[in-house]
């Protein structure tokens, strides 16, 4: 997967000057091999989340964040069975949904870089891509949210995490591209 991130991330045209300083933060962080892709690199590790549309773009579904107490798209950590960071964010908004069917735009919509205290003081390198629900979707909550809501892109829930209301123009904006991969088979 580390190869997957050296290379999308070097052709990824940057949906914003802060996504661009992430960006060259993340290449940076790349640059220290297989490892930052794990939690076990000090400076810092990728992980991978997405902006959940439903079927008609006219809204997005966020969860409450159980430790942060803030709305968040969903997302985490990578872990070793992924081969790509999209892979990552499908199989991460997959379980913290509870829908079926999902599909991903394989282009990132923003690259962020924020502090945590996941295994000390790091950083998350959160690449962000957009997942398209099904007509059908039916959400349920996972064990690492208080809650999830579909809210109007518009009129997003507070308190809300930082950078999360960037998401929104880019991802409508893949939506218009038609560019999500097919749902994976299940089973």
């Amino acid at each position: 997967m580390h190869a997957d991130a050296v290379a999308l991330l070097s052709g990824w045209t940057p949906t914003s000057p802060a996504a661009a300083e992430a960006r060259d933060r993340t290449l940076d962080l790349l640059a220290a091999g297989p490892v930052v892709m794990t939690r076990e690199h000090p400076a810092g590790h990728l992980t991978a989340s997405a902006l959940v549309l439903d079927a008609t773009g006219t809204r997005v579904l966020l969860c409450l964040h159980g430790k942060i107490h803030r709305w968040v798209q969903l997302g985490g950590h990578c872990e070793a069975g992924d081969r790509t960071l999209a892979g990552a964010a499908l199989r991460e908004a997959t379980e913290e949904s509870g829908i079926a069917g999902l599909r991903v735009d394989p282009v990132p919509i923003d690259v962020d870089v924020h502090r945590v205290r996941c295994g000390g003081d790091s950083a998350h390198h959160d690449v962000r891509f957009a997942v398209l629900a099904p007509p059908d979707a039916v959400e349920r909550v996972s064990a690492e949210s208080s809650a999830l809501g579909w809210f109007p892109p518009g009129e997003l829930p507070q308190p809300l995490a930082d950078a999360t209301a960037r998401l929104v123009g880019p991802a409508l904006a893949a939506l218009d591209r038609a560019a999500f991969e097919p749902p994976r088979p299940t089973g």
